[in-house]
């Protein structure tokens, strides 16, 4: 019997990439609004993984730990399209706060500015506001209210809620 090596861990997440129409727009809503300060930005007529033309600007906004919410500007003006087969609320992004106050921070500083956001929406263990940026991506403001073991108890209970969703799915299915 042969073991795997064990993997390293995954630290976090360095950037999430999303195309946009418009990167001033885009600059002004995540720098002057959200308050993520514009820290990259780059221009290629060549993607480098694929060596295909296709001129481009890239460009990033720095969160509070590090991590990058990042754009492409493919000079083109266009919305990205949303998936044809999935709703506008599964797809969205999800960002942290420290507390509910600061939820609603935001949300009034997106009202202020024009942009319409859910009033906070209970999940448990999170309390969130929900709303669209420019170029149509769904972002989530978050902060954790879970009780002490909370997390704990879902954690183990979530391979048993897989399986009972993958049994309650192929119902489904045969129904269908």
């Amino acid at each position: 019997m042969t073991t795997k090596p064990a993997l390293p861990t995954i630290k976090g997440l360095y950037h999430y990439s999303f195309p946009c129409r418009d990167g001033e727009e885009t600059r002004h809503f995540y720098e002057d609004i959200l308050g993520l300060p514009l820290v990259a930005c780059m221009q290629a007529d060549r993607v480098p993984s694929t060596g295909e033309y296709g001129p481009y600007s890239h460009f990033f906004f720095e969160m509070g730990d590090g991590s990058y919410f990042a754009f492409f500007d493919l000079g083109r003006n266009e919305m990205p399209l949303p998936s044809p087969n999935t709703p506008d609320w599964v797809m969205h992004f999800a960002v942290e706060v420290d507390t509910v106050d600061d939820v609603l921070v935001y949300k009034a500083r997106l009202n202020e500015a024009g942009v319409e956001t859910t009033d906070i929406v209970d999940h448990g263990f999170i309390h969130s506001i929900y709303f669209f940026d420019p170029n149509g991506l769904r972002l989530e403001i978050t902060a954790r209210v879970d009780e002490p073991g909370e997390l704990k108890a879902m954690a183990e209970e979530a391979h048993a809620g897989l399986k009972a969703w993958t049994s309650k799915k192929a119902a489904l299915l045969a129904k269908a």
